[in-house]
C-alpha cells in the first residue's frame, strides 16, 4: 500500500494512524504469535476494559470457525481455577496445546498482569511445554511484555499514548481508540488467515483490503442521516442505552465506555441495555443496538419497548430486511456474504463504525465553547490500562 493510501483511506485522522500502524507491525513478531495462535486448541483471553473487549470480539469469530478452537476467559463459569496457575493442570488434561493471549497497550493492566505471573509461576515449576503466553501491546518494556518474552512471543502495536492537544479528536480519537481498534483488526484478520490455512503473510494482505473497506463504510456513514441523528441526541439532555447480544455486546461495550466519559460529564448516563441498575427510559433518550441477522429476539424486545416509552433507536444490523430494520427509527447496514463457519467481519466493522460518535460529539460540544476536561480523556486508561 503506497504512502498516500495510507494517509487517504478514511477522513477521520485518528482512523488512518490506525491502518499505518497496523501496517508497521513486525512480521518476524507477528509470526511467532501467529503460528502459536494456529496451533493452539484451547486460547485463554487476558485483558482489561476495552482492550480485553476487542480481544473477546476478534476472538468469538475463532470460536465459531470450522475445527475451531476453545476459547476461554478467567471469568467464564466453570473456569478451572481463580488464575492461571491453578487453571494450567486442569486445562493440560483436556487440551493439547494452551495459549495465554493478552491484549495490553500499557502492559501494565492489573488483570492481565496477574494472569502473566501466575501462569510464569506454573511454568518455571513445571517445565510444561504445552502452555504458551502471548501478548500485543505498546509498551515493550512493560511488566507483562517482560513476563511473556520469557515463555512466548510479543507484539508491538503503535497507538498507546498517542494524545495531542484535546480539541484534536479526529486525530487523537478518544481515550486510546488508536490501540484497541487496531489490535480487534489485527486478531480479526489472524484468525481470518487462520481459517484460510495460510501463513503470517496473509494476515498483511488481509490487513490492506480490509483497512480500504473500514475506511470507505466509516466515510459513507459519517454524514449520514443515521449518524447525524444520533449526534443530535447526544448533544441534548438524554441518557444513553446501548444493546447487542453476545459478540454484539462486546462491540457496545466499547462504545459505551467512551460515551460515558462524555455524557456523565454534561450530566447524563449511559446504559449496557438490561444491564445492572439499568433505569427505565424516558422520552427522547437514545438506544443504539447491535444484532447481524436483525432477528434476535431479546433485542427486537428491546427495540419495541424503548419506542414504547418515547425513545429513539438507530440499529446497526447486517440484514436490511430484517425485523430490527424494520422497527427502528434509523439503521445503518453492513451487510456481508460469509460461509458457514468463516469469521464474521461484521463485529470489527461495527466497532469501527461507532468508534467517531463520541469523537463527533465532543468536536460538536467544543465548537459550542465546551472543551472536555483532560481527565475525561485520560482517566480511564490511566487506571485500567
Amino acid at each position: 500500500m503506497n504512502t498516500k493510501m495510507e494517509k487517504t483511506v478514511c477522513r477521520i485522522g485518528y482512523i488512518n494512524k490506525i491502518f499505518r500502524n497496523l501496517l508497521r507491525v513486525d512480521r518476524k513478531q507477528l509470526k511467532g504469535l501467529y503460528d502459536e495462535l494456529k496451533s493452539s486448541d484451547c486460547i485463554v483471553c487476558g485483558g482489561s476494559g476495552r482492550s480485553l473487549y476487542s480481544l473477546n470480539t476478534a476472538m468469538s469469530q475463532i470460536a465459531r470457525m470450522r475445527d475451531s478452537k476453545v476459547v476461554l476467559t478467567p471469568d467464564d463459569t466453570g473456569f478451572p481455577g481463580k488464575d492461571m496457575y491453578d487453571a494450567s493442570p486442569e486445562l493440560e488434561k483436556k487440551y493439547d496445546k494452551i495459549l495465554l493471549l493478552i491484549n495490553s497497550g500499557s502492559g501494565e493492566s492489573e488483570d492481565p498482569k496477574g494472569l502473566a505471573y501466575s501462569l510464569a509461576k506454573y511454568l518455571e515449576e513445571t517445565k510444561s511445554s504445552k502452555v504458551r503466553m502471548g501478548l500485543i501491546t505498546s509498551n515493550p518494556n512493560s511488566s507483562i511484555a517482560k513476563i511473556v518474552k520469557k515463555f512466548g512471543h510479543v507484539v508491538i502495536l503503535k497507538g498507546r499514548g498517542e494524545v495531542g492537544p484535546q480539541s484534536e479528536y479526529s486525530e487523537t480519537g478518544i481515550m486510546g481508540d488508536i490501540f484497541e481498534l487496531g489490535s480487534l483488526l489485527l486478531l480479526q484478520m489472524m484468525g481470518e488467515a487462520i481459517y484460510e490455512g495460510k501463513d503470517v503473510d496473509r494476515v498483511f494482505e488481509l490487513l490492506k483490503d480490509e483497512l480500504i473497506n473500514i475506511g470507505r463504510i466509516i466515510d459513507s456513514y459519517i454524514d449520514s442521516t443515521p449518524y447525524q441523528a444520533a449526534l443530535e441526541v447526544l448533544e441534548r439532555r438524554s441518557d444513553v442505552f446501548l444493546g447487542g447480544m453476545g459478540t454484539a455486546n462486546e462491540v457496545v461495550k466499547m462504545t459505551a465506555i467512551r460515551l460515558f466519559h462524555i455524557k456523565k460529564f454534561l450530566g447524563e448516563n449511559v446504559y449496557i441495555a438490561r444491564g445492572v441498575n439499568t433505569p427505565r427510559p424516558r422520552a427522547g433518550d437514545l438506544e443504539i443496538l447491535v444484532s447481524y441477522t436483525g432477528e434476535t429476539g431479546i433485542v427486537i424486545n428491546w427495540c419495541k419497548t424503548f419506542k414504547s416509552l418515547g425513545g429513539i433507536v438507530i440499529s446497526i444490523t447486517g440484514n436490511r430486511d430484517s425485523t430490527l430494520a424494520r422497527l427502528s427509527d434509523y439503521t445503518m447496514i453492513l451487510e456481508e456474504d460469509v460461509k458457514p463457519g468463516q469469521p464474521r467481519r461484521f463485529y470489527t466493522r461495527t466497532a469501527y463504525l461507532l468508534s467517531p460518535l463520541p469523537v463527533k460529539l465532543a468536536e460538536r460540544l467544543n465548537k459550542k465553547g465546551l472543551i472536555l476536561p483532560e481527565y475525561v480523556l485520560n482517566w480511564y486508561h490511566s487506571v485500567t490500562e
